[in-house]
C-alpha cells in the first residue's frame, strides 16, 4: 500500500523560505487553525491528520540534517505526564536515520554568543538552522507563544521546511502541524513514521544508534558520532536543574 498523500489541489500558501524580511503572517495570508482531528498541510486544511503526520515522516526521512527541537515542556521533568510525553518524543526520534536532537532549553535571548550545535532560541533560530544547515525541523513541547515567533523567524530567513507537533491547537506558520498532542497522539506519530518509513525502504542501523550528535555533542560524549535515543529515557519526574534556566514548576502548570 502507498503512502497516502493530500487530494487538495489548491496552490501550497506556507512553503519554506527565505520568504524575506517581515513576511506577512500566516494569519494575514487566511490561514486559519485546524479543528480536533485535522491538520494545517502548508497552510491548507487537512481534514485527515494523518496525511499530515505522512508528510512529516516524509521530509524528515528525506531532508537533509533532519532535526528535531525538544522545548521545555518535554525537556523538564516537571509531572509524570512530561515524562511520557519525552519518552514518546525519542520514540519518534528512534524512527528516523540520521537525525539530530538540538533543545530548547531556555527562552531567553543567548548574547553575546549562541552555540548554534548545543541549542536553538526562539529570539534568533536562524542562526541554529544556518549553523547546521537544516532543512526539515520538528518542534515539539514550545510554549506556543515563542512557537509562533520561532516558526516566523525561520520562515523568513532560511529555507527549512518547519513542522509543530502542538498539544494546544496548532500553528498556522508551520509548514506542517497537528494540534492536541498528548502522549497517546505522540506514540501514534512514531508508528506511522515507522510505518512510512517501511514502505520508503529506509532502514535503522542495526546497533540503534541512529540520532547524530552535533559537533558540540560529540564533544561531551567522548567523541562518539551517533547514540540510541531510547538509552536516554527519562525514569522519574522531578524539576531537577530546570531552575537554572528560570523555569519553575507553577510557570509550567500556568503556560502548558
Amino acid at each position: 500500500m502507498g503512502v497516502a498523500t493530500t487530494q487538495d489541489t489548491r496552490e501550497r500558501i506556507i512553503v519554506p523560505g527565505p520568504a524575506g524580511f517581515h513576511p506577512p503572517s500566516a494569519a494575514q495570508l487566511g490561514v486559519s487553525l485546524p479543528d480536533p482531528g485535522q491538520g494545517l498541510f502548508y497552510g491548507l486544511l487537512e481534514p485527515n491528520e494523518e496525511k499530515v503526520i505522512e508528510e512529516m515522516a516524509r521530509k524528515m526521512l528525506t531532508s537533509p540534517n533532519a532535526t528535531i527541537f525538544p522545548g521545555p515542556l518535554v525537556l523538564w521533568a516537571w509531572n509524570e505526564h512530561a515524562v511520557e510525553k519525552a519518552k514518546a518524543t525519542l520514540e519518534i526520534a528512534a524512527q528516523v536515520p540520521d537525525v539530530m536532537i538540538i533543545p530548547m532549553p531556555d527562552y531567553r535571548p543567548k548574547y553575546p554568543k549562541i552555540d548554534p550545535e548545543e541549542v536553538i532560541n526562539p529570539n534568533h533560530p536562524n542562526l541554529t538552522i544556518w549553523g547546521n544547515k537544516i532543512e526539515a525541523c520538528i518542534f515539539i513541547g514550545v510554549h506556543c507563544h515563542y512557537a509562533n515567533l520561532t516558526l516566523k523567524m525561520i520562515r523568513a530567513g532560511t529555507n527549512c521546511c518547519t513542522m509543530a507537533i502542538c498539544a494546544e491547537q496548532g500553528h498556522e506558520d508551520a509548514m506542517l502541524t497537528i494540534r492536541d498532542s498528548d502522549t497517546a497522539k505522540l506514540k501514534r506519530v512514531a508508528q506511522i513514521f515507522k510505518r512510512v518509513r517501511e514502505e520508503m525502504g529506509i532502514k535503522l542501523p542495526d546497533n540503534g544508534e541512529n540520532v547524530r550528535f552535533t559537533g558540540t555533542q560529540s564533544k561531551v560524549h567522548g567523541g562518539k558520532t551517533h547514540t540510541n535515543p531510547l538509552s536516554f529515557m527519562p525514569s522519574a519526574a522531578g524539576v531537577g536543574s530546570a531552575a537554572a534556566f528560570g523555569h519553575s514548576a507553577e510557570h509550567m502548570k500556568r503556560e502548558g
